[in-house]
């Protein structure tokens, strides 16, 4: 039986609706929860192998996400793959390799990210790999809502869902302007 990312966002209630400032500073009245999506380890490894099928013809020697966002995921397509995986996270606002991780010069790294809107943590983590010498081979994400069916082309890059929700500036956002409550729930704002 295929796996149907979209009853699964449904029946854990992980595509919330309401007003919110996404991890890229867009608004929009659509928010999906991977956390949510992923909270039973079930679902998790499901999901996880589906997108490593559709990654393994990269020939990732490492996954790399960026947290907070991607470390699940990231870690059930490595292990769906049988590779290690790491994770940057955010110190003093700029995107970092931490906790003794290392890349290896020419290390052949996927960066795996659950949702993309503008695709910015999935950029500021490869730039992190680049910089640690590593050589970004491709990306992969659980959801793609960025509006574009490759946001890092020439770079492959494989999603097992695309989502159409819209997306405002918050200067041309309506529910800005007819003052519903903002929730940021992503974990760039987070302090």
């Amino acid at each position: 039986m295929p796996l149907d990312v979209q009853a699964l966002l449904a029946e854990t209630g992980a595509l919330l609706q309401g007003h919110f400032c996404l991890s890229s500073g867009l608004h929009s009245p659509n928010y999906v929860q991977c956390a949510l999506l992923l909270e039973h380890p079930r679902h998790a490894k499901v999901i996880g192998a589906a997108l490593a099928e559709k990654l393994a013809a990269m020939r990732p020697e490492k996954i790399v996400a960026p947290a907070l966002g991607g470390v699940v995921i990231g870690y059930t397509v490595a292990e769906a793959l049988d590779l290690p995986s790491i994770f940057t996270e955010r110190k003093d606002g700029a995107m970092s390799l931490r906790r003794g991780f290392r890349i290896r010069e020419g290390e052949r790294i996927v960066i795996v990210e659950d949702v993309v809107t503008t695709g910015k943590s999935t950029r500021e983590t490869a730039k992190v790999v680049e910089e640690h010498g590593g050589e970004v081979v491709g990306f992969g994400s659980i959801l793609n809502r960025s509006g574009k069916a490759n946001p890092f082309d020439p770079q492959p890059y494989a999603a097992l869902l695309e989502l159409a929700l819209e997306t405002y500036d918050e200067a041309g956002c309506p529910l800005c302007q007819a003052s519903v409550e903002l929730y940021a729930p992503g974990s760039r704002f987070s302090k």
